[in-house]
C-alpha cells in the first residue's frame, strides 16, 4: 500500500437506488436520469430565484439600527369644484397624476426608505505605522508571514524567516490593535534558508505578488508544510499521521539551476497607474509597483511585451498564455469614461475588454483560449478559471484518480466543476455504464464544460450553486465525489449533505489549507476521515499551494 493509493473498501452491491440488471453492452441509467435536462433559470452569476442574495439593507446586523422611516405622505383628494376643468372634465392635478401612471384621486405610494449605512469603524488608539522593533522571529503562519512578539504584542512579519532576528517596521496597527503587521527591513541574524531575492521588485514596500522570493525552493516547501501541519492541528484536530500525509509539499516541474526562478504563472493581472505605467499591486494596498518584467510570469505572457507599453486610460490588463496551444489573450478594463486604446503587442493575441458593469466583450480574435491537459483540449472563455501552473491540471487529475480508483459502471459527482476537467477524467474511467454529474455556478463555465465534454454521453453538467442544486437533484447515494471549492471551502451544510450520500470515496481539492482543515473537521462529524493527503507546490515564490485529500467512511476501515 502506498500513501497515494489506499486499498479499496469493500464492495457495495445491492445498495438502494443502485442501477442493476443491465445487459452486456447496455448503458445503465444513472439515478438522476429522470431529472429534467436543465435546472431553474439562472442569472450570469449562477443565482436562481431561490438562491438570490438578499437585497442590501434587508438583513442588518443587530448593532446597526435602521434610520427611522418617515411617515408616508398621501395625496389629498383633488378639489375638482374649485379647479377649472378641461374639455374632457379633468383638472390639472388629475392630468399630472395620469402622466405618472396613477388614476385621479389615487393614494400615492409611500416613498422607499433608504437602508441605513453602516458607519465605517475608525481605528482607535495612536497609529504605530513606521515604528521599528527588534524582534526574534517565531513560526510561520498562514498568509505568507511569520509570528513575532514585542512586549507581549503579536507582530505578523513579512520578509522574515523562523529563527531570525530582524528589525521589524510596522505597516499596519495602532496602540490598541490586537496585533500589528510589519516588514523585516533589516536582518540581524539570518536563517540558513535565506537567499538574495532574485527579483528586484520583491521586498518590503514593493510588489505584493510574491511572499518568499528570499527563501530557497526547499525552504519554501518546508514553510508550506509547516502551515498545513499547523492548520490541520488547529482546525481539524489531526496530526500528519492521522491525515495520512507524509508531511511533504511535493515540487512540480523540472529541476532548476541555482538562482533560477520558475516561470510558471500563465495568467497575470497587471494594474495601471494614472500615468499609464503598468505594474503589480503592493501587499494589502491599492498602490502600484511599476515593473518591467515579472520573473514568475510564463514565457507566453512575457513575450507579449505588455510591460513596455503605455496603457494610459486603462485600469487593468489581464494576460493569458494558454498551455499546450499558441493561444494568447489580453483582457483590458478601461478607466471609467475612457475609450479602449489601440492595442499593439509583440505577439498576436486576442483582445477583449471588461465594461463598467463587469461584462465581457470580444474586441479582436477569439473570446476563448484552448488549454491542453490530460489528453484533451479544453475551451476556456471570457478569462474563466483555469489552473495557472501549466502542469497543475495533469498533476491534480492524476492525484484525484489515483486516490479515488474509479471503477467501470460507477456513478460520480464533480462539484464546482468549472470547465469539466475532473468530470471528463472520471467519465472515461467509469465508462458508458457509469455516469458523471457536474455542477458549476458560472454560466459561461457551464457552456464551456458542455462543449468540452460533448462527446461523452455519460456526462451531464448543470448550472447552479452546489448548495442550491444538489439537494434538488433527488440523488440519495453515489459512488464517488470530487469537489474543488473556492478558497472559502465547501462549508458545514454542503459537507453534511455529501456525507449523507454514502460515497465510497471523496476527493477534496483545496487551494487554501485553512478551508481544507475546517471542512475535514465537518467531514469527521459526518463519518468520513482522510486516508490520503498530498500537497503540491503549484505556486512557487508565494505562500499558496494546492492539496488533495482522499476520504472514506470511517465505518469502512478497521
Amino acid at each position: 500500500m502506498t500513501r497515494n493509493n489506499p486499498p479499496r473498501s469493500s464492495g457495495r452491491q445491492g445498495r438502494p437506488g443502485r442501477t442493476s440488471g443491465a445487459k452486456p453492452g447496455q448503458v445503465a441509467h444513472p439515478r438522476w436520469s429522470s431529472r429534467p435536462a436543465r435546472p431553474e433559470a439562472t442569472d450570469r452569476e449562477g443565482n436562481t430565484a431561490r438562491s438570490l442574495p438578499p437585497v442590501p439593507g434587508e438583513q442588518r446586523p443587530a448593532e446597526v439600527r435602521p434610520a427611522p422611516a418617515k411617515a408616508a405622505k398621501t395625496a389629498k383628494e383633488p378639489k375638482t369644484a374649485k379647479e377649472p376643468k378641461t374639455a374632457k372634465g379633468e383638472g390639472p392635478r388629475a392630468k399630472n397624476a395620469d402622466r405618472q401612471g396613477r388614476k385621479p384621486g389615487a393614494v400615492r405610494a409611500p416613498k422607499a426608505v433608504r437602508p441605513a449605512q453602516r458607519a465605517l469603524r475608525q481605528p482607535s488608539g495612536d497609529p504605530l505605522v513606521g515604528e521599528r522593533y527588534e524582534v526574534e522571529v517565531g513560526p510561520v503562519a498562514h498568509g505568507g508571514h511569520c509570528v513575532a512578539r514585542h512586549e507581549g504584542r503579536v507582530l505578523f512579519v513579512r520578509h522574515a524567516l523562523p529563527g531570525e532576528r530582524v528589525i521589524a517596521q510596522v505597516t499596519d496597527g495602532t496602540t490598541t490593535s490586537r496585533f500589528l503587521r510589519a516588514d523585516a527591513v533589516e536582518v540581524l541574524e539570518a536563517a540558513k534558508e535565506r537567499i538574495e531575492a532574485p527579483c528586484r521588485f520583491a521586498g518590503p514596500g514593493k510588489c505584493g505578488g510574491c511572499d518568499w522570493q528570499h527563501v530557497t525552493p526547499g525552504g519554501q516547501r518546508k514553510l508550506k508544510g509547516a502551515v498545513l501541519t499547523e492548520q490541520l492541528a488547529k482546525l481539524a484536530g489531526l496530526t500528519p499521521e492521522e491525515a495520512h500525509w507524509d508531511g511533504s509539499v511535493e515540487p512540480v516541474g523540472g529541476k532548476l539551476q541555482a538562482g533560477e526562478v520558475p516561470a510558471w504563472r500563465s495568467r497575470v493581472q497587471y494594474a495601471v497607474d494614472e500615468d499609464g505605467t503598468i505594474g503589480l499591486r503592493k501587499h494589502r494596498s491599492h498602490d502600484i509597483q511599476p515593473i518591467d518584467r515579472c520573473l514568475i510570469a510564463a514565457p507566453g505572457v512575457t513575450e507579449l511585451g505588455i510591460e513596455s507599453r503605455d496603457w494610459t486610460g486603462v485600469a487593468s490588463v489581464d494576460a493569458i498564455a494558454a498551455s499546450g496551444s499558441s493561444d494568447r489573450q489580453v483582457i483590458l478594463r478601461p478607466q471609467p469614461g475612457e475609450q479602449l486604446p489601440l492595442v499593439e503587442l509583440d505577439r498576436e493575441a486576442s483582445i477583449a475588454r471588461i465594461d463598467e458593469q463587469d461584462l465581457f466583450h470580444r474586441v479582436h480574435g477569439r473570446a476563448f483560449v484552448r488549454e491542453r491537459a490530460v489528453g484533451r483540449t479544453w475551451r476556456v472563455s471570457n478569462g474563466g478559471f483555469w489552473q495557472i501552473h501549466p502542469e497543475a491540471p495533469d498533476t491534480l487529475v492524476d492525484a484525484v484518480l489515483t486516490g479515488l480508483d474509479p471503477q467501470w459502471g460507477e456513478n460520480a459527482l464533480d462539484l464546482y466543476c468549472g470547465v469539466g476537467l475532473f468530470a471528463g477524467a472520471l467519465a472515461e474511467r467509469v465508462g458508458e455504464e457509469g455516469a458523471v454529474l457536474g455542477i458549476e455556478s458560472g454560466k459561461q463555465a457551464v457552456a464551456d464544460a458542455r462543449h468540452n465534454l460533448a462527446a461523452l454521453e455519460n456526462v451531464r453538467i448543470e448550472c447552479d450553486k452546489v448548495e442550491t442544486l444538489l439537494p434538488r437533484t433527488g440523488i440519495t447515494s453515489t459512488d464517488l465525489i470530487v469537489l474543488d471549492p473556492p478558497r472559502a471551502g465547501a462549508g458545514r451544510d454542503t459537507v453534511a449533505h455529501l456525507c449523507s450520500l454514502s460515497a465510497r470515496r471523496i476527493a477534496y481539492v483545496a487551494c487554501d489549507p485553512a478551508a481544507l482543515a475546517r471542512d475535514l473537521a465537518f467531514f469527521r462529524e459526518g463519518g468520513y476521515r482522510p486516508v490520503s493527503l498530498r500537497a503540491f507546490d503549484l505556486f512557487p515564490m508565494t505562500h499558496h499551494f494546492e492539496s488533495v485529500a482522499i476520504l472514506e467512511p470511517i465505518a469502512d476501515r478497521p
